[in-house]
């Protein structure tokens, strides 16, 4: 009587497996693809450097920098921390914190280019390249047939 009722079991449990069907998946590319530009701007005085040379490379680099967190901005947001005191009523203290975090993979420099005191620099992110880069990592998949057997 055992051996029939593991043997059911056992049959029950092979009949519910998903080994029944093939899927086949395809590759979707989205309908359209944004571009997004960010600018970025750097004192030259303020640069720790003696030679003018210097603070013109450290001040390209600084815009730079900060052409790619106004991108990060654009993609992944802020996150804002706030606090405020009061006493008696009366606002004493108020301090807000701004901070961006992701990584920003596809961007092209436009230009970079000296205006006056500054130094600029404008970038470019085409998502059509983004999803590109992305799709070399992980393929976003839709069905496309299933076979069962």
């Amino acid at each position: 009587m055992k051996a029939i009722l593991c043997f059911c079991i056992a049959l029950l449990l092979a009949a519910c497996s998903t080994q029944d069907r093939y899927v086949q998946y395809e590759t979707e590319a989205p309908k359209s693809f944004p571009k997004l530009t960010a600018i970025g701007y750097a004192s030259l005085d303020v640069q720790p450097a003696t030679e003018q040379s210097q603070r013109v490379l450290m001040a390209m680099q600084a815009s730079k920098i900060a052409a790619y967190r106004e991108l990060a901005e654009q993609v992944y947001g802020q996150q804002l921390s706030a606090t405020s005191q009061v006493s008696d009523w009366v606002l004493t203290a108020d301090e807000v914190q701004a901070s961006v975090s992701g990584v920003i993979r596809g961007a092209k420099v436009v230009k970079s280019y000296p205006a006056g005191e500054h130094y600029i620099t404008e970038l470019e992110l085409d998502f059509e390249q983004v999803w590109a880069l992305y799709q070399q990592q992980h393929r976003s998949q839709r069905i496309k047939q299933v076979t069962y057997f």
